[in-house]
């Protein structure tokens, strides 16, 4: 069977792919901290493989004990892959096109992870069937919305920068006479969510009147959608 080789470069997926390592070597570390014995997994993203046995001395002599550390040469020939995505396949056409047709698939495994980190969507702490529903409606709804939003961006962050971005932009009311300020570190992101929809909560102070406009017109936005 003919088969075709295509290798695509994504600083996007670079900096998932780092995400996730990140999350996975910090668990690393906890198991080192932790006493009792130390197995790798058959799981290729076991962050067991991040960590380094040495039971020799430098002498060559057999050491008393085994000594665990984080594997910095594991981690560096990681990182060298970082951002590359290999796809081999058997379809003809035009490139571009077979690579959207994959990097659909992609999105619906981003989808399911996305569910269960960023959303929690397991395990679930309710019981009653309509409880239930509820709560995965919920969670769907989310995601929706934050696709929707990453696409309003550009493609230009991932769902989870804007996530934690949106998490991270608290607003504190000084008094019930004043007004707000913005309790968050303004970024290029918050910069774009500004301008793609049309008001800032980023100035050194709000009133309350002007807050007061802010949510109307995010409310005539939502029924002119409709």
């Amino acid at each position: 069977m003919d088969e075709n080789l295509i290798i695509t470069y994504s600083p996007k997926y670079k900096a998932y792919q780092r995400k996730i390592r990140s999350r996975q070597i910090e668990r690393a570390k906890k198991i080192i901290e932790t006493p009792g014995r130390k197995h790798k997994g058959k799981n290729q993203n076991d962050p067991m493989r991040f960590v380094k046995k040495t039971s020799v001395t430098p002498d060559g002599e057999i050491a008393e004990k085994k000594v665990y550390d984080i594997d910095l040469e594991q981690i560096k020939k990681e990182e060298m892959y970082d951002g590359f995505y290999a796809v081999i396949t058997n379809l003809e056409g035009d490139i571009r096109e077979i690579i959207n047709i994959n990097k659909q698939r992609w999105e619906i495994e981003e989808n399911f992870r996305i569910m269960k980190t960023d959303f929690e969507a397991h395990p679930v702490y309710v019981r009653r069937e309509d409880r239930i529903k509820a709560h995965f409606m919920t969670c769907y709804i989310s995601l929706l919305l934050y696709r929707l939003l990453e696409k309003k961006l550009g493609n230009t962050y991932t769902s989870n920068q804007i996530i934690e971005t949106l998490h991270s932009m608290n607003m504190t009311l000084l008094n019930t006479a004043s007004g707000y300020i913005p309790s968050y570190t303004r970024t290029e992101l918050t910069d774009d969510l500004h301008k793609t929809f049309g008001f800032r909560t980023d100035y050194e102070f709000i009133t309350k009147a002007s807050m007061r406009n802010i949510i109307k017109q995010t409310k005539a936005i939502k029924k002119e959608n409709k």
